[in-house]
């Protein structure tokens, strides 16, 4: 018995009623015939599996959520691909709540402003394009430039973060102290974030060094940053080498 057309309608029906939940994000079940993300087997007429399919209820879902952070749950296992997911689903979570303040485009820009080295370490080159958008903000419809932020800040989330970008932002924001901090504090910061490139310590090391600096020379425009702070410290995200 072939259950694909009905199967098609439950999930075109489905993820029209799942548009009013106000997801952040979605984990699909890995090698599921409906929910797997990727690699399902298809079996062809010799009766050998290609893992080569997507579930019907994933493929109808993320063809009508494009952008929308998706993962299987077999692949959060790996702890990148996991904080990636998380990092994306926390930050559309904030955008969401910017958006629910009303408060128009002057949200917008200080919503911009907190993320700059959170999105520039998912994509420098997305990071310019908002850049650009946010400084044209005044001349947009307000609604026009909230879908066109958001498209570009989806995109960007879904670019992994990597090492060599998070020693790109590293850096970045040890330019921020080039006044304050010691010959000695600043042999101990590049040291971290060497040791932090080369795969010996974990991303929160470098990290907690920098927040320890961003109070103690009281950097306001570093403690906004959602960079340093992205997402819950209990779920220990950046604790992997």
């Amino acid at each position: 018995i072939d259950y694909t057309d009905r199967m098609l309608d439950w999930a075109q029906k489905r993820v029209r009623e799942l548009e009013k939940e106000g997801l952040c994000g979605f984990i699909f079940k890995s090698d599921s015939p409906s929910s797997g993300m990727e690699r399902v087997k298809v079996y062809g007429l010799s009766g050998s599996p290609a893992k080569t399919g997507v579930g019907l209820f994933a493929r109808t879902f993320m063809e009508h959520f494009p952008l929308l952070p998706v993962e299987e749950e077999g692949r959060l296992h790996d702890p990148v691909l996991r904080e990636n997911f998380i990092d994306a689903i926390f930050t559309l979570k904030r955008y969401r709540e910017m958006l629910a303040t009303e408060e128009g485009r002057k949200a917008l820009v200080d919503f911009h402003t907190r993320h700059k080295l959170l999105i520039r370490a998912h994509s420098l080159d997305h990071l310019r394009e908002m850049g650009k958008l946010v400084a044209q903000a005044a001349a947009l419809p307000v609604a026009e430039l909230y879908d066109r932020y958001q498209k570009l800040l989806l995109e960007a989330l879904k670019r992994k973060t990597t090492c060599k970008k998070n020693t790109d932002v590293l850096y970045h924001l040890m330019g921020y102290f080039k006044t304050d901090l010691s010959a000695d504090e600043k042999q101990e910061l590049r040291e971290l974030i060497d040791l932090y490139h080369r795969g010996l310590i974990p991303l929160i090391v470098p990290v907690t060094l920098i927040s320890h600096y961003v109070r103690k020379y009281d950097q306001p425009y570093l403690k906004g940053q959602w960079y340093l702070h992205p997402h819950p410290m209990e779920l220990q995200l950046r604790n992997h080498v």
